[in-house]
């Protein structure tokens, strides 16, 4: 992990310039939010304290403690809480340094760093897959996204880290997507060789793998809809589909992930800008290499009850 360096913006506070000049550019860099470097500088160091956490707690017994219910809904294990915390005093760090945000996160909801109701959004998952993570499947990740506003479509940077395989993905807004470093894209063409589905069910798995029948050749079930997301945009998946309403924490980095690598989404019907970040936003997710396989997908997808 790289050490975190020291913006312009940060050793500035508490200096105090003339109109016109050099305060005036610090203020306006703080009122835009950090850089894209700040922020995956911020997110490198929480996924390195969550590898910590995993570390600490080894083997099934010690990851099945829960500690009452998220705002997401669901029951709350101390590891998620501790992942949590890992971020959260990442963001604290920046918000330290003048800058001014609204957090939506699964355990604790909304959160205001500064002035409630700013209009940057962070959206975060601490663990997307918990399930893997408390069964030690190294199948889990940390998802988190950078939104300029409310919808799918205002997210402008997105970063998931998968553990299992120490794998780092990352895109902005207009630059595209990234696997390590190393621009990532969709491979040209219509193919359903390896489809994976999420939030799967016996009874669901059914509907969709009947749907899919002669469309697809194999089906996976990774557990991680942010993983999934990112391997149909590294081109490991030609396609997913959620078998579940999802929330936005799910989705939020995966998708803009996808999307900068030519990948297309589709949240049940919904425009991007329809798409909601709250935490109360629930839809389902779909994502392939080209329209008419997202086609084939949504029709799959529309067949679980």
């Amino acid at each position: 992990m790289r050490a975190p360096g020291c913006s312009s913006a940060a050793a500035s506070i508490g200096q105090v310039s003339e109109p016109g000049t050099r305060g005036d550019a610090v203020e306006a860099s703080r009122a835009a939010g950090p850089s894209d470097e700040e922020w995956l500088q911020a997110f490198r160091r929480a996924a390195e304290a969550q590898r910590e956490i995993f570390a600490s707690h080894e083997g099934i017994e010690a990851r099945t403690e829960y500690e009452g219910v998220g705002e997401g809904g669901d029951r709350t294990l101390v590891i998620d809480r501790l992942c949590e915390d890992a971020i959260f005093a990442e963001l604290e760090r920046l918000h330290d340094a003048g800058h001014e945000f609204t957090v939506i996160s699964e355990e604790r909801g909304t959160v205001s760093f500064g002035s409630p109701g700013a209009p940057l959004r962070v959206v975060s998952d601490p663990i997307d897959g918990s399930l893997n993570a408390r069964r030690t499947i190294p199948c889990h990740s940390v998802s988190i996204a950078v939104a300029d506003g409310d919808s799918m479509a205002d997210v402008r940077l997105g970063y998931v880290y998968e553990f299992g395989a120490a794998e780092e993905f990352v895109a902005s807004s207009g630059g595209g997507a990234t696997l390590n470093g190393r621009p990532i894209s969709v491979p040209p063409g219509d193919l359903l060789e390896i489809v994976a589905l999420e939030a799967t069910k016996p009874e669901r798995v059914l509907a969709a793998s009947e749907s899919l029948s002669g469309h697809a050749y194999r089906l996976r079930s990774p557990g991680s809809i942010a993983v999934s997301l990112c391997y149909v945009a590294s081109g490991r998946f030609d396609g997913m589909i959620s078998t579940r309403n999802c929330r936005s924490v799910d989705a939020a980095a995966g998708q803009l992930i996808a999307r900068e690598a030519g990948g297309q989404i589709e949240f049940a019907g919904l425009e991007l800008g329809e798409a909601s970040l709250e935490l109360s936003a629930r839809y389902d997710i779909a994502a392939a290499r080209t329209p008419a396989d997202l086609s084939t997908l949504r029709e799959a997808q529309d067949q679980v009850p």
